[in-house]
């Protein structure tokens, strides 16, 4: 091909590559070795033959022969710096050449015509995805990974799908967890092989056990070397085989969109993680095969109860003086259906600490939450009731639900059924199909005590609890209960809030009303770090799903929580992401000195050292505020949440207010 037929592209200027050097340079996506050797230009491919070392990052160096040769940095092989050709001794013939010019100082690289770019499998792989509804991938791109990573490029390009490039794996992990939680569609999560498919364990764990959908996509070594141990060969198939309810390497043999499919279904329908494991020399083999769909092979979901368990379930409820709802993250999606049900039945809503929000406690019927996070409402219905009617709630030891009482338990789950004790009636079905089912039958003749103008009483009297407890302060750090009272003031009612694990947690369970936002956390896990890459989870389906379109996306932290992954703060700048952070500091592991004191253990190594977090958050970008006194609380809070962009607001709180 004539130099006119070729395309020239600039890769560097002359004076920037002094005589007898070498250096790494892209035209296109081509990686060159650039050489300047004996007065002249040569571009060759920087790829060495024997294992692909960057010939770019070596040098030109004399041999025992006399001549100078460019020696690959990785294992010496040479090759002449101006011809590409070997020295011989080497199962190859030379280095590809590309013409090189310099033009008024400037050096330009010819190549041909870019070929039309052949689909592979991951391709099909990728469009799968897409077609079974996949919107986002969190991750990080490396060198095990790079075929599918382009894959999933070229569907950003075409709208198709978004990423979020994160600082550490783990923070994805839990991105993709909290935005399976709030969506009940899966995320992907794209890693390298070895420690960067390691590194998303804990959130794969916490998806696993709150039932959220996910799809873990880790690259792999090449499949000529698995097993003898080469570099970051670890067997993740078995790595995985606790944590995700499918697991699968994806082989050149495989039928690539049938296996996607497999994988998406999977997390779909078992709302559980599915892991695909992709070798490195798979990822490039060009495929013509078909994406994978979702037609035909997703049913609907909704369980209807017996007409036997409905007749009884309407007799227990019909002979209560005093029925009570208990309502777990299990009916979060059957919350208009549930509010619908107790407000027929005039009885008070306690939730689980998991479910908090299902219910705004500006409702009528609402109580509050039940358990070790929660409120004196709840647990005061709950000792009066005479009948429990359980809806969605797994009996957490957390959570304390009175055995001893008569039970009606509703769940989709047989096995949650008297999982851990017998219950008076357990329902097999969907709690909206239960609600929607058994009013009808409920007695409006039944004479009840009122309990709803009970519950105004009982709000009445905690509210003047929590007022009086903003009198302990003791110049050590602002009350917790002053710091939700200000966000209760200052959250808009539609926002999605993603708490941490710790003491502040605790207490944005116990002092922090609900008015219709919707509430992210780390339920069975428990896992700090959770709150900040939760949030990242949230913002990015208000990004992609019109029903969280608009929404305010918070999340709540201690230092120790956010002290886990810091750095990812970074990543909600790069992206824009609409977060404010609430950062309760003490200094120390709050939870932890409190469990070590209770168990007349001495108070060890939970003490913290931190910079300045509000200091932190402006040096990455974004808006940090700190607060040390009670009255700045309000307009720290509302200056953060109308800052657009990422905004964190660092309280220094007492560690003993809670």
């Amino acid at each position: 091909m004539t130099s006119e037929n070729l395309e020239w592209i600039k890769v560097g200027r002359a004076d920037e590559l002094p005589e007898g050097r070498v250096k790494t340079v892209t035209a296109r996506t081509v990686s060159l070795c650039l050489s300047h050797f004996d007065g002249r230009w040569a571009a060759m491919d920087n790829h060495c033959p024997h294992q692909g070392g960057p010939l770019g990052e070596g040098s030109i160096e004399e041999g025992v022969d006399g001549k100078c040769w460019i020696r690959c940095p990785w294992h010496g092989w040479d090759f002449d710096p101006l011809t590409g050709a070997a020295p011989g001794g080497h199962d190859d013939t030379g280095q590809q050449l590309y013409p090189v010019e310099e033009r008024d100082g400037e050096l330009f690289v010819g190549l041909e015509p870019e070929p039309p770019r052949a689909r592979t499998v991951t391709d099909v792989m990728a469009e799968t995805m897409v077609n079974w509804g996949v919107k986002r991938v969190f991750g990080m791109v490396g060198h095990s990974n790079l075929g599918l990573a382009d894959a999933i490029r070229l569907r950003v390009m075409e709208g198709e799908l978004s990423f979020i490039g994160v600082r550490h794996e783990g923070a994805a992990a839990f991105a993709a967890s909290a935005y399976g939680k709030l969506t009940n569609r899966p995320a992907a999560c794209l890693t390298i092989a070895g420690p960067g498919a390691t590194n998303l364990m804990t959130g794969m764990w916490d998806a696993k056990v709150d039932r959220a959908p996910v799809l873990a996509l880790t690259g792999q070594v090449q499949t000529q070397v698995f097993g003898p141990g080469a570099f970051q060969d670890i067997d993740l198939k078995s790595a995985f085989d606790a944590v995700s309810r499918f697991s699968q390497p994806v082989l050149g043999s495989s039928r690539h969109g049938e296996l996607m499919s497999l994988a998406c279904k999977t997390a779909l329908v078992e709302r559980d993680v599915a892991h695909l494991i992709f070798p490195d020399d798979v990822q490039t083999v060009e495929s013509d095969a078909p994406a994978g769909r979702p037609d035909g092979r997703i049913s609907g979901a909704e369980i209807v109860p017996s007409a036997s368990d409905l007749e009884k379930a309407a007799a227990l409820i019909n002979g209560a003086r005093r029925p009570v709802l208990v309502v777990g993250h299990g009916a979060i999606e059957a919350s208009k259906a549930v509010i619908a049900f107790a407000e027929k039945l005039g009885a008070p809503v306690l939730t689980t600490f998991k479910a908090k929000g299902l219910i705004p406690d500006s409702h009528p019927n609402a109580a509050g939450v039940l358990g070790r996070s929660g409120t004196p409402i709840a647990s005061w219905f709950m000792n009066e009731a005479d009948l429990l009617i359980a809806l969605g709630t797994s009996f957490s030891n957390h959570t304390g639900i009175e055995p001893s009482k008569p039970i009606l338990q509703v769940d989709f789950e047989r096995m949650q059924l008297g999982k851990f004790h017998p219950v008076t009636l357990p329902v097999w079905g969907e709690i909206s199909a239960f609600c929607r089912a058994v009013s009808p039958a409920l007695s409006a003749e039944a004479e009840r005590p009122d309990q709803v103008a009970e519950l105004v009483e009982r709000w009445a009297i905690w509210r003047e609890e929590k007022l009086s407890r903003l009198g302990e302060q003791r110049n050590t750090g602002i009350h917790s209960a002053a710091v939700f009272a200000a966000l209760t003031k200052a959250c808009p009612d539609d926002a999605i809030i993603a708490v941490d694990v710790g003491n502040n947690t605790y207490s944005f369970g116990r002092y922090f009303e609900t008015k219709g936002q919707r509430v992210l956390m780390s339920g069975y896990l428990g896992s700090i770090g959770f709150g900040f890459p939760a949030a990242m989870g949230a913002w990015s389906a208000t990004q992609d799903f019109e029903e969280f379109a608009g929404r305010k996306v918070v999340s709540v932290s201690g230092d120790g929580g956010f002290g886990q992954y810091p750095m990812d703060f970074t990543t909600a700048v790069k992206y824009g992401m609409n977060i404010t952070h609430v950062l309760l500091n003490n200094s120390e592991l709050g939870k932890i000195s409190k469990e070590q004191k209770a168990g007349e253990w001495p108070v060890w190594e939970t003490n913290l050292h931190n910079p300045s977090f509000a200091a932190f958050a402006r040096l990455c970008g974004g808006h940090g505020v700190r607060v040390t006194e009670t009255d700045a609380l309000d307009a720290a809070l509302t200056e953060a949440l109308n800052h657009d962009g990422p905004s964190l607001v660092e309280i220094i709180t007492d560690p003993d207010l809670i």
